[in-house]
């Protein structure tokens, strides 16, 4: 296992933390001589402190400005300026040469992704695992970055072909003998595929077969919502909240958090990974973070995409504002959700499903703080 102070393994094991997580402490058993324990009782009589949020403000538009309400979600459990930044230069010099962002290295390097990985993976300082896991969720950014966004075509009738292509290097398949040197060409010429390749590689020095594989599913998923997305912009139609919310729950951070227990240096066990309720609370925590995602990154996006925000102001003919509070609200009430579920399944569950419960809790404040950080966010693009 990865090397771990005695204080920060306790503050893991503990459970969730932060502000917001009275309930999940109820769950442990306490002494009636622990303080904490009678301190935790008084706080559950009393209304819950919001929990810490930005209140940051948002360019949406260019004559608009609203301001993100402090959200129900915990900061970072750690922050080591020197290992984030350790595993961001080898991350930058990785993206260079798979061929990511030509061009952009520099912007890159300014959004800090190796910060956000040492951020959303407390349990261990080990630079090697942390660089394995922000490889796997950098090629994932570059799908957006480069075929949705940014790159030199980014044509929607192009993303079917593209995830196909994707899912092809994640789940590698072997084409008969004469036709695999033109799949090969393909893969050679396309960056975003050699970085899923090389990612998945360096994965599989860190997880074991079973893990990598539960990485492969999410990725299929997250493909599947790509080409949703795609529907969306070559018909020019919006999609109702109730869709766009659905399709939140297939594109979304779970690629990125089914890493915790690799990264951490153990594996939750398959019958509880595959149990409905732990699946269930693991889907609420990635659609919270990905609508706090939707939160942030409005000042980066043109003011027509398609956001929880704006998707809601368009259906309730309300203020952007109003409709980003409203946005604000569905995440806090998804947070307090995956706060009670993991205090039933902490107190039920295995000593690995309660770490992998609070890990997943620590992915949520680390994304958090970088979130409210981040040059990708608050910098100039």
């Amino acid at each position: 296992m990865p090397h771990l102070d005695a204080e920060l393994l306790g503050r893991i094991l503990a459970g969730p933390a932060g502000p917001g997580t009275t309930a999940v402490r109820l769950f442990r058993p306490q002494s009636p001589q622990d303080p904490q324990g009678a301190q935790d009782a008084q706080d559950a009589q009393d209304p819950p402190a919001e929990a810490v949020g930005s209140g940051a403000t948002a360019e949406a538009g260019a004559s608009s400005r609203v301001t993100v309400p402090e959200l129900y979600c915990p900061h970072a459990v750690r922050d080591d300026p020197v290992l984030g930044q350790v595993v961001n230069e080898r991350l930058v010099s990785w993206a260079e040469e798979m061929g990511l962002f030509q061009g952009r290295l520099e912007r890159l390097r300014s959004h800090d992704f190796g910060r956000l990985f040492m951020l959303a993976h407390p349990d261990t300082d080990d630079p090697d695992r942390l660089l394995a896991a922000a490889r796997c969720g950098l090629a994932e950014w570059a799908v957006d970055d480069h075929w949705v966004d940014e790159g030199d075509d980014t044509r929607p009738e192009l993303i079917g072909l593209r995830v196909a292509l994707a899912h092809a290097v994640v789940d590698p398949i072997r084409l008969p003998l004469r036709y695999e040197p033109q799949f090969e060409e393909v893969v050679a010429g396309e960056p975003v595929l050699r970085a899923f390749r090389s990612a998945l590689t360096l994965l599989s020095t860190i997880a074991n077969p079973t893990q990598v594989a539960r990485l492969r599913h999410e990725l299929a998923v997250m493909f599947v919502g790509y080409g949703q997305e795609a529907e969306w912009r070559m018909s020019g139609r919006r999609p109702a909240v109730w869709e766009y919310l659905m399709h939140r729950y297939e594109n979304a951070f779970f690629p990125c958090m089914v890493l915790v227990d690799p990264v951490g240096g153990y594996e939750l066990p398959a019958h509880e990974f595959a149990d409905h309720r732990v699946r269930r609370t693991y889907l609420y925590a990635g659609v919270a973070n990905v609508l706090l995602n939707d939160l942030y990154s409005m000042g980066k996006e043109d003011p027509t995409d398609t956001n929880l925000p704006n998707l809601i102001a368009a259906e309730e003919g309300c203020t952007l504002q109003q409709a980003v509070d409203e946005a604000a609200r569905i995440h806090d009430e998804l947070m307090r959700l995956v706060e009670a579920e993991s205090a039933a399944l902490s107190a039920l569950g295995s000593p690995e499903l309660k770490r992998f419960l609070a890990g997943v809790w620590a992915w949520m404040g680390g994304s958090h703080t970088w979130h409210a950080s981040s040059a990708r966010y608050h910098g100039a693009s």
